[in-house]
């Protein structure tokens, strides 16, 4: 990447550029491309289409007849299967957008995938009399596309997905790939044929085409808007503006010094109940080892939090250097969130900074209160950093209490 500025620094110093020169940087998404090329650069980006309608729209953009009379020998099989292709790759980019609903693992399925598996089709069509159906589905499902799969559940829903484009029942009219009906290979014929099926179909898909649920798409306008939301306060401008209002940094400093003199100490194992801590037969009882375990972890992040809080402070006024953590931890402090530092050490949690940090004073406090005044006759479950642990505690005092094997015992619900 230095050498890449170089380069470009120098073709900007040289006095002597023939006019019609141009220089092509082709780049995969990254976030380490060099930032003063791109503000010298003109700036262009290619990615699929949105929609179904519009994914198989880009694929016939390039088909004629002469594409569809390419398989002379079983032309309307060819052209029925060729459609069921182009719809199979528009449903696995569209259902990117789901998230994990869609699939466990963002994948970037392409042009060559889709160009790979038509030339595959064309071949079995040619080569054989009868249509190989099974050999068709595995190679398109587990090799042309499965080879970018990591997880096997996500290749069973690519298969499941291709075998309802892929059968014999495909070839009939009356074939749909949905239950609405709206999603379904035209008869045969010229490529005006499918060009005007293709008009007619929604702009806006419904979830059932994917094989979800209608309520997947509450799920994917939320994360819409969320990322609309976090690209909008994450380009506002760090300067004050001009109606007298608070600068950016008197609303982080603000914020820093309410969230550092509501920070709590830490949990300190010299204040606590000395009964929790009695050994017996050598060993702390098993819900003890839980609450020090968890004191550790509170503590960590408690750490991490004053630390970071009081460097921000400093980078503000200038007193130490604003390095690229403390930085993102101004951005989010500015929008509300959660820091990234403070998130690799806490627990999950999807709340924005205000109701996350309450929270976290709650748990804290709960702890501090076990510590202090003994086991509580009821247990927060999901306060805990890790419950499975408290759970597996539960069942060892038991299991030692009565000497029953702890293999024998589980929860019921």
């Amino acid at each position: 990447m230095q050498d890449l500025e170089m380069l470009v620094s120098n073709l900007a110093e040289m006095e002597h550029i023939h006019e019609d020169f141009r220089l092509y940087l082709t780049s995969a998404p990254t976030d380490i491309f060099p930032v003063s090329v791109l503000q010298v650069s003109v700036k262009l980006t290619t990615e699929p289409p949105r929609g179904l309608k519009a994914n198989i729209k880009r694929t016939y953009a390039g088909v004629d007849d002469e594409i569809l009379e390419s398989c002379p020998g079983k032309p309307e099989i060819w052209c029925k299967l060729f459609f069921s292709l182009a719809f199979f790759h528009s449903v696995m980019q569209e259902r990117r957008k789901f998230g994990p609903l869609g699939f466990n693992v963002v994948y970037e399925f392409n042009d060559s995938d889709l160009e790979t598996s038509q030339t595959m089709l064309k071949n079995f069509l040619e080569s054989q009399v009868d249509i190989p159906w099974i050999a068709m589905n595995y190679v398109i499902s587990c090799i042309n596309y499965g080879g970018r799969v990591t997880d096997d559940w996500d290749l069973r829903c690519l298969q499941a997905q291709l075998k309802i484009c892929y059968q014999e029942e495909a070839l009939n009219d009356g074939y749909t790939y949905s239950e609405s009906g709206k999603y379904y290979a035209p008869s045969f014929g010229k490529i005006g044929v499918y060009k005007d099926y293709i008009e007619q179909l929604p702009l806006v898909d419904s979830p059932e085409v994917f094989g979800l649920h209608a309520n997947a798409n509450i799920s994917y306008q939320r994360n819409e808007s969320d990322y609309c939301v976090d690209t909008v306060l994450n380009i506002q401008p760090r300067i004050g503006g001009g109606g007298g209002g608070p600068t950016p940094d008197e609303v982080v400093l603000a914020k820093q010094v309410q969230l550092l003199t509501d920070l709590p100490e830490l949990l300190d194992k010299a204040t606590g109940k000395k009964e929790l801590f009695k050994e017996k037969n050598g060993l702390l009882t098993s819900l003890t080892t839980v609450l020090l375990l968890e004191m550790e972890k509170f503590n960590r992040l408690l750490s991490v939090m004053k630390r970071s809080l009081t460097d921000l402070d400093k980078a503000i006024h200038g007193f130490i250097v604003m390095s690229e953590t403390l930085d993102k931890m101004y951005l989010s402090l500015q929008n509300g969130k959660v820091p990234d530092n403070w998130t690799a050490v806490g627990y999950n949690s999807l709340k924005p900074l205000a109701p996350w940090y309450t929270d976290l004073l709650e748990r804290v406090a709960m702890f501090r209160l076990w510590l202090e005044d003994g086991q509580p006759n009821a247990y927060w479950l999901s306060g805990f950093f890790f419950p499975q642990g408290f759970m597996t505690g539960c069942l060892q005092t038991h299991a030692r209490q009565h000497k029953i094997a702890i293999d024998r015992l589980t929860f019921g619900f």
